[in-house]
């Protein structure tokens, strides 16, 4: 009997036990590709989307990278509020140098070499400029993969895809990849003969044009805007 009535007790509790809570998605390890070949970070249901048309040679996308990044990822797309999409226009050959380099290693590192590649922006830019000089006349009769690499070792910018595990194998093969090139130059196209863009960045949030600045100030007022109305 007493054994019976430790049995109902146990099985009482269970019943009233709380359930165990379920682990929260970790939106920031969340990537996404879009059928044009973006790529975005956060939850694919975020009621807002925050789309960013960049240029890795561009003074005003690095700006904004350098003061976006901490913020929105801790308030935005950590919280699942807003999923952050990042397309290409390409401005040059470095910047597609750049372009190719960040997506080399794939969904998991994109944001995060996007971000080291912005951050260091003078530097390589600098160091691109001094090879090209340097070697404007053997340059000039490189198959234009070869160029790409050429500029790529001489800028830093493959040390930095290194750094963060991209083996130089699989740099040699994005830098010279066609379907990767092409991928870009179609989103570029799209930007520019399409939705008629002539600068980068350029944002759209939630398929609406968004501020015409580079400051994070200006763009997280929209995006609190674009909340609050959802």
């Amino acid at each position: 009997m007493i054994r019976y009535l430790a049995t109902l007790i146990f099985a009482a509790f269970v019943a009233v036990a709380p359930a165990t809570a379920a682990t929260p998605p970790n939106y920031l390890k969340m990537v996404t590709i879009t059928p044009q070949g973006a790529f975005v970070l956060g939850n694919p249901r975020a009621k807002v989307r925050l789309v960013e048309y960049l240029s890795y040679t561009c003074s005003h996308c690095a700006h904004f990278t350098e003061e976006s990044s901490e913020p929105l990822k801790r308030n935005y797309i950590a919280t699942g509020l807003v999923a952050y999409e990042i397309r290409n226009m390409v401005r040059d050959q470095l910047d597609l140098t750049a372009a190719l380099l960040a997506r080399c290693g794939g969904p998991s590192r994109v944001f995060q070499l996007t971000e080291d590649i912005m951050g260091r922006q003078p530097v390589w830019i600098a160091e691109a400029q001094v090879v090209a000089i340097k070697q404007e006349a053997q340059l000039k009769t490189m198959p234009l993969a070869r160029q790409l690499q050429t500029l790529a070792k001489g800028s830093g910018l493959t040390a930095m895809a290194q750094a963060r595990g991209v083996t130089p194998a699989q740099i040699n093969i994005c830098l010279a990849s066609d379907q990767m090139q092409k991928t870009l130059l179609a989103m570029t196209k799209d930007a520019v003969d399409v939705r008629k863009l002539v600068g980068t960045p350029t944002f759209f949030i939630n398929g609406e044009a968004g501020p015409r600045s580079s400051e994070w100030s200006d763009i997280e007022a929209a995006l609190k805007a674009a909340i609050s109305q959802r």
